[in-house]
């Protein structure tokens, strides 16, 4: 089972992102809300981006960067980026080409 059982970091998908940093891509370590094990997700910085609790989920090829922070059952997808100390929780979806930083 990956670092923290709910998803582990592809070691060899990697991207470097806009700002330098390199991003690991995600995968599902067991079945979790939407998400079935093995499903392969978007890409993080650091597991400090996602919770290993509860049903968030970082999927297609959207990006968290920095402190950004996804938790609770929220969902940041298709090719969307979240960076800064961004925070997205609760139930809320970050999707498509948007960009969210705080």
């Amino acid at each position: 089972m990956g670092e923290n059982g709910k998803y582990s970091l592809i070691e060899d998908d990697k991207i470097i992102g806009i700002y330098g940093n390199t991003l690991s891509r995600i995968k599902a370590e067991r079945n979790f809300g939407r998400v079935k094990e093995g499903e392969k997700g978007g890409y993080i910085q650091s597991p400090a981006n996602l919770s290993d609790k509860g049903n968030a989920w970082v999927s297609g090829d959207a990006q968290m960067y920095g402190n950004a922070w996804v938790s609770g059952s929220a969902w940041v997808s298709g090719d969307a980026w979240v960076s800064g100390n961004a925070q997205v929780d609760g139930n809320a979806q970050v999707s498509g080409n948007a960009w969210v930083s705080g």
